[in-house]
């Protein structure tokens, strides 16, 4: 199979564990079968390659994930960069050009589109090989996969296939309903429309070419910014005569709140939580390395990280993100392809954080105009790199570099560094990078 995961929000709603670097994909709740925990991410990619070792998965993201995605799935994978945030059809216009272009998936392939983050068995994967053989037959130019509605959601478009058998044409869309609506849709046989199709590769670069004016992954990335936001389903699916619909009753779950994530998490508690005997129905997610204690909670969630702790109702929990949006602060933890940052402190003219490099990985070199930086070597073995000398580093070593200094690490075994900026103006924009030393 040739796929694209779509992978793209801030996912606003499991605050605190997410932010505008963190989505909701990345976060570590499921058990894998050694035991430890997976993302989202992690545990599709896992399910993908285990119904077909030989599939080709491409990742179509924003450039402020890209460096998450490495740390969490390898350097191997496939990852379509969009510039900004478009919508879905311009972010899957350039995915399926960069799969021709860089991949060399040819324009006759079938591929198949799909979310990143729905919670799903096997036999979902086993019906995405299914919709791959269906575009691939060209029977039909765009095939959809349907999701039989387990309640009158109100989240969800609605797709009215035209006869009741597995695979159907499609008589209509709608738009997402009231609870009274949807009940109705599910009456006449309305299926959820689960944002997942497949089509021959071609179809898609078409499309892009009849809509936007190009479809070569160098001409969308370059007028990526001018682009109109819009979905794929506005732009192209409604529109599509030839457009067929395969059932899906399956399970599959959009885990987009702390509600419907809690109840597929493998543990109840996950970090440094204890709950006594009189809690009932309560999950606690703990990032941080303080002790949690609830007592006497029901139908409740409690989740910690650097960036701020929530306790919240699970059913309230639905409706945080008016509240995380109101809120203007940095980002206190990061996961990246290097390894990981924790900020520890902010000062007026000060920040504290703690950087974990993975062994063979480093940082960029670089210097800052506007700030001073010292390195306090914690834990770990490495080689540091000041205005073009290396010098070995270990526990205790104090490493200070001025601005204007060029600098970069490399981690021999994981490498932990307390590291404090200093100056007036303390900005991300505040680094210029050079060629790589090592």
């Amino acid at each position: 199979m040739n796929i694209i995961l779509l992978s793209g929000g801030s996912g606003k709603r499991l605050w605190p564990l997410s932010n505008d670097i963190r989505s909701k994909q990345f976060i570590k709740i499921f058990k894998n079968e050694d035991g430890e925990y997976e993302s989202m991410l992690q545990r599709v990619y896992r399910q993908i390659k285990s119904a077909d070792a030989g599939a080709s998965v491409t990742v179509a993201t924003s450039k402020s994930q890209v460096s998450l995605i490495h740390n969490q799935l390898g350097a191997d994978v496939g990852i379509s960069v969009e510039p900004f945030r478009r919508d879905t059809f311009p972010a899957i216009a350039l995915a399926a050009a960069y799969i021709h272009e860089k991949r060399k998936i040819a324009e006759n392939e079938p591929v198949v589109i799909c979310p990143v983050d729905p919670y799903v068995d096997s036999d979902y994967f086993c019906a995405l090989k299914k919709l791959s053989r269906l575009a691939e037959s060209g029977e039909r130019r765009l095939v959809l996969m349907g999701i039989k509605p387990t309640y009158p959601s109100e989240k969800y478009g609605y797709i009215i296939p035209e006869t009741d058998d597995a695979i159907s044409a499609v008589k209509t869309f709608k738009e997402k309903p009231d609870k009274y609506t949807a009940e109705k849709y599910i009456s006449e046989g309305a299926l959820w429309n689960s944002g997942v199709f497949a089509c021959k590769l071609k179809y898609l670069l078409d499309k892009a070419e009849e809509l936007i004016g190009t479809g070569s992954y160098d001409g969308l990335f370059s007028r990526y910014k001018t682009l109109k936001k819009i979905s794929f389903d506005y732009a192209v699916a409604e529109k599509e005569r030839q457009i067929g619909v395969m059932r899906f009753s399956g399970r599959w779950m959009d885990v987009g709140t702390w509600n419907t994530l809690t109840s597929v998490m493998s543990d109840a508690v996950i970090g440094d939580a204890v709950l006594n005997d009189c809690c009932e129905n309560v999950s606690v997610l703990n990032e941080t390395d303080l002790p949690i204690i609830c007592m006497g909670l029901k139908d409740m969630i409690v989740s910690a990280s650097p960036d701020g702790i929530l306790v919240s109702d699970k059913e309230q929990s639905g409706y945080i993100k008016p509240f995380v949006d109101g809120m203007d602060r940095q980002v206190m933890f990061a996961e990246k392809s290097w390894g990981s940052f924790r900020v520890i402190d902010i000062g007026k003219e000060s920040l504290t954080i703690k950087v974990t490099l993975n062994p063979g990985h480093k940082m960029n070199y670089h210097s800052h105009e506007y700030r001073d930086e010292t390195w306090i070597v914690t834990e770990g073995e490495g080689k540091a790199v000041l205005n073009g000398e290396e010098r070995p580093v270990k526990p205790g070593d104090v490493i200070s570099m001025k601005a204007g200094c060029r600098h970069t690490v490399s981690a021999l075994s994981e490498l932990k560094i307390i590291e404090v900026q200093t100056g007036k103006e303390i900005s991300i924009s505040d680094k210029k990078k050079y060629k790589d030393i090592f």
